[in-house]
């Protein structure tokens, strides 16, 4: 006996699926043409979900048929698949999300990460729903910040798609690209793969309700920043820098790339970091080591709110390396450096939603 694809087709279109009331081939359940190697056959079936009712019967019957059909002596081999619903459209992602937020810096050594994470940590304090996505591809920094580096994410199912469920720790839902990677090892990705490592990460994740979603993005201007702004309707950005013009010259260049006319996020304001040292034997001293109110001066000119000036201390370095923020001192004055930024935050989102219409994505230009 000589087996071909057709006989197999033939067989199975005198199964009825119960769901559709149709045949396989009608409901267009079979994957593929049906792999034959001599008396083997091998057919893949789709199914709509994995706790389908009519999913060992319907398998039972297909091979039935086939033995019924064509020859008992067949041995059939059934694999089986299962339509994921599909992910939703640009412009309709994130439904439970009330404001996105962008940590941008034109640079990169001035804090904009650890800025990032004690914003969000002291939101989460203040008793919003925050998550925070670090979408620096190539150089992550949150798991270590959260010391969460030996997490393992996993899949979820909700309402019928597998989603990456958040890590959370300090009342924050975090997602890095390190989790997904070997810390060690450079990532080495072209720019496409990058930027649908990052929608993933967006649309494909199980963020739920959130008061605030922070975007920790990377230093400077580049694909990963069109890719928020044509997946993401931003609320506005959040420009840091240090005092030092050498880096204001660059947050010059943050802040021109979201008012394009092309872009038009909102810019919330600017976050001086690394304003002045006081050390820890000296809290009342304060020492301009990369100038004096350099951001302050800037957002002056550009006529945007200073939303906080966050101090140099060894201790937040010393927390973001042990993975517990800063923020989460209180008694501390850079932890309540951050409370009060997370205040000012707030307030200015506030102020910006019922003054200034929702923003629109970036659309792709095709030319």
């Amino acid at each position: 006996m000589t087996l071909y694809p057709k006989l197999i087709i033939d067989a199975l279109a005198t199964v009825t699926y119960a769901g559709t009331k149709k045949n396989l081939i009608e409901s267009e359940m079979l994957v593929d043409t049906p792999s034959i190697n001599g008396n083997k056959v091998k057919i893949v079936l789709l199914f709509p979900r994995e706790t389908d009712p009519f999913l060992k019967s319907t398998v039972k019957a297909a091979e039935a048929a086939i033995h019924y059909h064509i020859s008992p002596d067949v041995e059939v081999t059934i694999e089986t698949e299962f339509k994921s619903k599909p992910r939703p459209e640009v412009g309709k992602l994130l439904p439970e999300v009330k404001n996105i937020i962008a940590v941008s810096s034109g640079k990169g050594g001035v804090g904009k990460s650890t800025v990032a994470a004690n914003l969000a940590v002291s939101l989460a304090r203040l008793g919003y729903k925050v998550g925070l996505l670090d979408t620096d591809i190539f150089g992550p920094s949150m798991p270590k910040m959260f010391d969460v580096e030996h997490e393992r994410v996993y899949a979820v199912d909700i309402d019928g798609r597998q989603l990456i469920e958040p890590i959370e720790k300090y009342g924050v839902k975090m997602l890095s690209i390190g989790f997904f990677v070997n810390p060690d090892t450079a990532t080495l990705w072209r720019g496409g793969m990058a930027t649908s490592a990052l929608k993933q990460l967006i649309a494909d994740a199980n963020w739920g309700a959130l008061d605030y979603f922070i975007l920790d993005t990377p230093p400077g201007t580049s694909d990963i920043h069109l890719t928020l702004l044509q997946t993401l309707a931003i609320t506005g950005a959040i420009i840091v820098s240090t005092p030092q013009q050498v880096a204001l010259a660059d947050a010059r260049k943050g802040i021109d790339m979201y008012r394009n006319e092309k872009v038009n996020v909102p810019i919330l304001g600017l976050v001086e970091n690394m304003a002045y040292f006081t050390p820890a034997e000296l809290p009342n001293n304060k020492y301009y080591i990369f100038g004096k109110d350099g951001c302050k001066q800037l957002a002056e000119q550009m006529k945007l709110p200073l939303l906080a000036q966050i101090p140099l201390v060894a201790s937040v370095c010393e927390s973001g390396d042990q993975g517990k923020p800063i923020s989460l001192d209180s008694n501390s004055v850079t932890g309540q450096s951050f409370l009060s930024l997370a205040q000012s935050v707030v307030t200015v989102v506030n102020r910006r939603n019922k003054n200034m219409a929702p923003t629109k994505i970036v659309g792709i230009n095709q030319s």
